[in-house]
């Protein structure tokens, strides 16, 4: 198995859409992307200012992505990570837990010193962030308002 992680580019673009809406139209997430959902949120997380992400191949394939953007605060950099898709067939294998260390190392070189994200609460991604030393913030909530 030739493993690959290179930074993504727009050129590969039409691979990640495919499988980010594999990955998220189904379990255990259950969500109803499209082709154009998804290619408008991957387009609008590329351009975004100070964007960083990776791709991970296996055999040509492409098997997962990690993308998100650095923000400046008060105490210096932060990362926020918008996304991290592996194909569901081979979820469990270590391929996430490979694109996050590739994602921190490159943190560490650029000075970023903590990442944040959102998951479900429970189940398998919250899980997995926590196997792989991350933790909860006891000191943020998310909350949100429906306007229409």
């Amino acid at each position: 198995m030739a493993e690959t992680i290179v930074p993504i580019t727009f050129d590969k673009m039409e691979q990640c859409i495919e499988l980010y809406i594999n990955v998220f139209n189904s379990e255990p997430w259950n969500e109803t992307w499209t082709y154009q959902t998804a290619k408008e949120r991957l387009t609008d997380l590329l351009q975004t200012p100070k964007f960083l992400g990776f791709l991970l191949y296996e055999n040509g394939n492409l098997i997962g992505f990690i993308a998100g953007n650095s923000k400046k605060t008060y105490k210096g950099l932060t990362f926020y990570l918008a996304e991290l898709c592996v194909n569901n067939q081979i979820q469990g294998k270590g391929y996430g837990s490979k694109l996050l260390l590739c994602l921190e190392d490159e943190l560490k070189k650029r000075d970023i010193q903590s990442l944040y994200l959102l998951t479900a609460n429970g189940g398998l991604a919250e899980a997995f962030y926590l196997k792989n030393g991350y933790s909860k913030n006891d000191n943020r909530i998310v909350m949100k308002k429906i306007l229409f």
